[in-house]
C-alpha cells in the first residue's frame, strides 16, 4: 500500500492557508475599492474645478474690451537699408 502524504494535520494546515488567503483576498479588495472610490472622488472634484475656472476664464474674456490692433512695422526699402548700414560703419569706425 502506498503510503498517504496527506496526514490529518497537513489537512488542517491546508485549510487554516485558505481561510487566511480568503481573509486577506477579502480585505486586499476592500482596499482596493477605497482607492478607486477616492480616485473617482478626486477626479470629479477637480473636473469641477478645471469647469469653473474654464466658464470664469471665458467670461472675462467675453466682458474684455477687444485688444488694441498692433502696428505692424514698415519694411525697409533697400535705399533704407543702405542708408543703415553706411551708419553702422561709420559708427564702428569711429570707436576704432
Amino acid at each position: 500500500m502506498a503510503t498517504d502524504s496527506r496526514t490529518p494535520e497537513s489537512a488542517e494546515a491546508r485549510q487554516k492557508k485558505k481561510a487566511l488567503q480568503a481573509v486577506e483576498g477579502q480585505k486586499a479588495m476592500v482596499e482596493y475599492e477605497a482607492g478607486l472610490r477616492q480616485m473617482r472622488e478626486k477626479t470629479e472634484r477637480l473636473r469641477a474645478l478645471r469647469l469653473a475656472r474654464d466658464e470664469a476664464e471665458a467670461k472675462l474674456a467675453a466682458e474684455a474690451p477687444p485688444a488694441a490692433k498692433k502696428k505692424t512695422a514698415k519694411k525697409k526699402t533697400a535705399k533704407a537699408a543702405k542708408v543703415d548700414e553706411a551708419d553702422e560703419e561709420a559708427g564702428a569706425e569711429s570707436v576704432s
